[in-house]
């Protein structure tokens, strides 16, 4: 079968919205290999008597993406076919679905699989997400292998998976910018006392530092270096509120 069998997950993708999330990715690969606990969370491979299941690129970006949490757990465990599952997890604010379905070709190979995510929380935290999703997988995953099967079993045309992915990839990266933004406008206030101007040169580093990390996508980047800012920025003056 060509698309989503049973337990076919709802179509349609949701982007900017205050509620929820919701988009599809192509798979290209899917490794890693991993496996199933007896309590159907997931755990790393070749673990005696637990069953198999392929993660896919997407979703372990996905998992990596959302950070620190439990194990998923598989509502949907995998059968036959071990790419074929649904798990959910959940970190802080943020909870995620992930369904994985085979829609061309038998899911003969890896590409043949779709995901659909669905998270639920703060917007901008979900828009984090995606935007490291995107960067993690280093291509567009709203771009379908098989373009007209992508399109029928997902629900969605390609300009409105491409609108709500890069809509949220644009939310996060704007708000990076106004934090950026709002610590250069902190140094230039502290500006004219001598005595601290090697520490807001340190600070000033650290914001260009910020802004190379944003050009090039890498978020976890870009809160280190934002960090340093704000330690250089309390030192210069320890009365700064952040």
């Amino acid at each position: 079968m060509d698309s989503a069998e049973d337990g076919e997950p709802e179509g349609g993708t949701v982007g900017l919205d205050a509620n929820r999330t919701v988009l599809w990715a192509q798979v290209l690969s899917g490794d890693p290999q991993m496996s199933i606990d007896s309590d159907l969370r997931l755990r790393p491979p070749r673990i005696s008597g637990n069953p198999s299941v392929y993660l896919g690129d997407v979703a372990r970006a996905a998992i990596r993406s959302l950070g620190p949490a439990d194990p998923p757990f598989f509502d949907r465990p995998p059968g036959y076919d071990e790419q074929k599952w649904t798990l959910s997890t959940r970190a802080g604010d943020v909870s995620m679905s992930i369904t994985s379905n085979s829609y061309w070709a038998f899911g003969l190979f890896g590409k043949c699989f779709l995901n659909r995510i669905e998270m639920t929380g703060p917007l901008p935290l979900r828009a984090r997400i995606v935007h490291d999703i995107a960067a993690s997988l280093g291509r567009n995953p709203w771009e379908p292998v098989a373009a007209r099967r992508f399109e029928r079993v997902s629900g969605a045309s390609p300009a409105e998976h491409r609108a709500a992915w890069q809509d949220l990839i644009e939310s996060a990266r704007a708000e990076m910018n106004e934090d950026i933004a709002s610590l250069d406008a902190r140094v230039a206030r502290l500006r004219g006392e001598t005595e601290i101007e090697g520490i807001l040169a340190e600070a000033d580093n650290s914001l260009d530092e910020a802004r190379s990390a944003l050009a090039d996508h890498n978020a976890p980047a870009v809160e280190r270096a934002l960090a340093r800012a704000i330690s250089a920025l309390v030192e210069a003056d320890p009365t700064t509120e952040i």
